[in-house]
C-alpha cells in the first residue's frame, strides 16, 4: 500500500539516499525496546516521582527525535535528561556501551547466522528491498547508504545482507568522531557534486534525521514506516511522525514495487 501524503514526482532524480536500519535492514529490529528500557532504569535511579510512563513518554519523544542521527546523540540526550533532574550523568559513551552490550544480546544470533551463511540474507531485509535497489540501479541512480549505527557494524551487517554492491555512492556510519559525519553533512557532500541539486535527490527512512534533510533541500522523500518484524502493515506510531517531519508518501515496505516507482518517476 503506497499511501501519497502529498504528490511529489521524482522523474528528475540522479540520486537516492537510504537510511539503514528499519529502511533495509531488520538486523537490528527491537533496538528502541532495548534503549527505552535502558534509559528508564538510568532516570529512575534519579526517585524523582516520576512514573515508568511518563518517563518512557520522555524519552521516547526524544530518542524519536534523534532517530536517524548517531547513535551517541541519543545518549547525550539522556546525560542531559539526567542532569535536569539534579543528577550527576555518566560519560555519553558508558551509556552507549551499555547500550549497544544489551542489544547485541538480542541481535547477536541474527549476525551470526548471517555469518554463517544459515539465513538467507533477505530474511533481515524489508519485503520487497532488493528488488527496489536493482530496480533503481536500471534506471541509471547512484545510490548512497547512511545509518546512526556505528560504521563498522552497519558495513559488516550491509555486506552480510548482500546489499552493499548497490551503493556506488558509499556506505556510511557513524565514526568515533561524531561531529565529522552526519547526514546532513553527506547530503550537502552531494549537493557539491557536478550538475546535481536538491530537486535530484530522493531519500528512504524510517526516521526524522533522513526525511528532514532531504526535504529541506528541496527533494523528494518516502517514508518507511513499517511494523516490524513482520513488515506488512503500517506502524501508526512512525507514520504519524515521519508525515509530521515532511515525508511526501509512506509505504510498509516495498512489495508493491510497480505503483512506488510508477508514482516517483512518472512525469
Amino acid at each position: 500500500m503506497l499511501e501519497i501524503i502529498r504528490p511529489a514526482s521524482a522523474a528528475q532524480a540522479k540520486v537516492v539516499l537510504f537510511d539503514f536500519d528499519g529502511t533495509l535492514s531488520l538486523v537490528r529490529t527491537g533496538w528502541m525496546q532495548v534503549m527505552v528500557p535502558m534509559m528508564i532504569e538510568v532516570l529512575a535511579e534519579l526517585n524523582t516521582g516520576e512514573t515508568e510512563d511518563q518517563l518512557r513518554q520522555a524519552i521516547e519523544t526524544f530518542v524519536w527525535r534523534l532517530t536517524g542521527m548517531e547513535t551517541i546523540y541519543q545518549m547525550i540526550a539522556l546525560a542531559d535528561e539526567v542532569k535536569r533532574r539534579g543528577g550527576t550523568p555518566l560519560d555519553p559513551l558508558l551509556y552507549k556501551k551499555r547500550y549497544l552490550d544489551r542489544l547485541w544480546h538480542v541481535i547477536h544470533g541474527r549476525v551470526e547466522a548471517l555469518r554463517l551463511g544459515t539465513s538467507p540474507p533477505d530474511r533481515y531485509l524489508v519485503p520487497g528491498a532488493r528488488a527496489l535497489l536493482e530496480r533503481l540501479k536500471e534506471r541509471g541512480l547512484s545510490l548512497y547508504l547512511a545509518s546512526g549505527t556505528d560504521e563498522i557494524f552497519m558495513q559488516e551487517e550491509a555486506h552480510l545482507l548482500d546489499v552493499a554492491r548497490y551503493f556506488d555512492g558509499g556506505v556510511y556510519g557513524a565514526l568515533e568522531d561524531y561531529k565529522s559525519f552526519s547526514k546532513r553533512i553527506l547530503v550537502q557532500r552531494i549537493l557539491r557534486l557536478p550538475e546535481v541539486r536538491g530537486a535530484h535527490l530522493v531519500g528512504f527512512g524510517d526516521g526524522y534525521v533522513e526525511i528532514e534533510e532531504v526535504k529541506q533541500v528541496g527533494g523528494v522523500t518516502v517514508g518507511v514506516a513499517t511494523d516490524e518484524p513482520e513488515c506488512l502493515a503500517i506502524d501508526p506510531w512512525k507514520r504519524q511522525r515521519l508525515i509530521g517531519v515532511g515525508a511526501d508518501y509512506i509505504i510498509p515496505n516495498y512489495l508493491d514495487l510497480d505503483a512506488l516507482t510508477a508514482t516517483l518517476f512518472g512525469s
